[in-house]
């Protein structure tokens, strides 16, 4: 007797059926190694002209002390500039108050322990406004390698558990891999306006970073 040979769809499905997903993550701790801030300078008037003036006087005051201080110049990038009218409400009735302007730098410092000292610096000379402190590490790539290691590792042991406990023999080899693309490590830190402005010596502490590696793999297996 004649049997016509399975449709693809059912070899697919036995194929498929043969085959062990994971999902490794590898995780290496390390210390930044640079720091990134943002300041900034706001200013209110009447006049749109003259608020931006006295903006910009304060703000070159701010970015001539940091280059002092050895801050490179191309370590000191603006990143925000804008222009809003200020309103008051009187009786119901919209009043026109004035114009607020803000100009924020991003400030790159690559000796942490002078993290507390560029803000204090920055806050004698002007700058009213600090924002995002951003810890990073400069090249992390080596780190991160590593870290993929470590998840492909976990996908092996993952998946020769999975085998082991259902008594199937494994094809440690993966037959496909998929990385699961991470941003740049870097952890947020907000400084209180408070702090800049009390007149006592900020102290940041960088901490560690975590560099997370992921990866999806597919490993073959067939029964004992």
């Amino acid at each position: 007797m004649y049997y016509p040979p399975s449709p693809p769809y059912r070899q697919a499905e036995r194929s498929s059926q043969r085959i062990l997903t994971v999902t490794g993550i590898g995780t290496i701790s390390a210390t930044p190694t640079i720091v990134k801030i943002q300041l900034g300078v706001v200013t209110k008037g009447e006049e749109l002209t003259k608020t931006q003036q006295e903006n910009a006087q304060v703000m070159n005051a701010v970015i001539q002390s940091l280059v002092q201080m050895g801050i490179p110049s191309e370590n000191i990038q603006t990143v925000d500039y804008y222009i809003y009218p200020q309103y008051d409400y009187v009786d119901g009735k919209q009043e026109f108050k004035g114009y607020q302007v803000t100009h924020m730098i991003s400030v790159t410092i690559e000796d942490l322990e002078e993290t507390g000292a560029v803000i204090d610096t920055a806050v004698k000379n002007g700058a009213n406004r600090v924002a995002n402190i951003q810890f990073t590490i400069k090249e992390p790539q080596d780190l991160y390698a590593e870290a993929l290691r470590e998840a492909l590792n976990n996908c092996l042991i993952k998946a020769q558990t999975m085998a082991d406990t259902l008594n199937l023999n494994l094809d440690p080899t993966p037959i496909k891999v998929i990385e699961r693309v991470q941003e740049s490590p870097s952890t947020y830190q907000t400084l209180a306006k408070s702090e800049a402005v009390a007149g006592v010596s900020t102290k940041i502490e960088p901490g560690q970073l975590e560099i997370i590696a992921r990866v999806e793999a597919q490993f073959q297996y067939f029964s004992s």
